[in-house]
């Protein structure tokens, strides 16, 4: 069966923004759907996300795709570079998912160290393709928080199919983004590939 793990970002949980939207239109199209939510989503830390998603995809296949946004991303970037030799996913789909920096953020303390920790390493690219059949990357045009070259590791680095669609700002609850058709059509695309 084909099988959808979404992984949120910061601050995010399993019913934010246009997560029950897809959810709902993935599993009348038969895909099974997982959201879990990641630990301690104030403070996201690579040391227990990337775990948890882990947990969440349990066996990978060709027949599992992953979503992330924005730190969801990084997770899934993440989760990835540690596959074992040999096993792959149908695909990924990256919604503002960043390597290159942030803007915007609050200049407290957490949120530095969270920067910090997944910004002052960037994942291991070529071992991340070799897991990955395809991936599709969507940015906005005027995100506050992931300025537009961070499309440029995805493009240039994962050699993923690059997407933006203007005015979406961070593709979130408080942008008003419920419904996000763009997903749902690019894990149809990446699943008849």
């Amino acid at each position: 069966m084909k099988r959808v793990v979404i992984a949120h970002g910061w601050e995010g949980n399993p019913e934010e923004g246009w997560f029950p939207w897809l959810r709902k239109q993935l599993e009348d199209n038969g895909f099974e759907v997982i959201i879990p939510q990641l630990p301690n989503p104030i403070s996201p830390r690579i040391k227990t996300w990337v775990p948890a998603l882990a947990a969440a995809v349990g066996t990978p296949d060709e027949q599992t795709y992953l979503i992330g946004h924005s730190m969801g991303c990084q997770a899934v970037a993440r989760y990835l570079e540690g596959l074992p030799v040999g096993q792959t996913v149908g695909g990924a789909i990256f919604v503002a998912g960043f390597f290159k920096r942030l803007t915007n953020l609050d200049g407290d303390a957490n949120s530095r160290e969270t920067e910090k920790d997944w910004l002052s390493s960037k994942p291991d690219f070529e071992k991340i393709k070799t897991h990955l059949r395809r991936s599709i990357a969507i940015f906005s045009d005027d995100d506050p928080f992931v300025p537009s070259d961070n499309a440029d590791d995805y493009r240039d680095q994962l050699g993923s199919e690059i997407i933006v669609k203007p005015g979406m700002k961070h593709f979130n609850g408080e942008s008003k983004c419920f419904e996000l058709p763009v997903v749902f059509e690019s894990v149809l695309k990446l699943a008849q590939d």
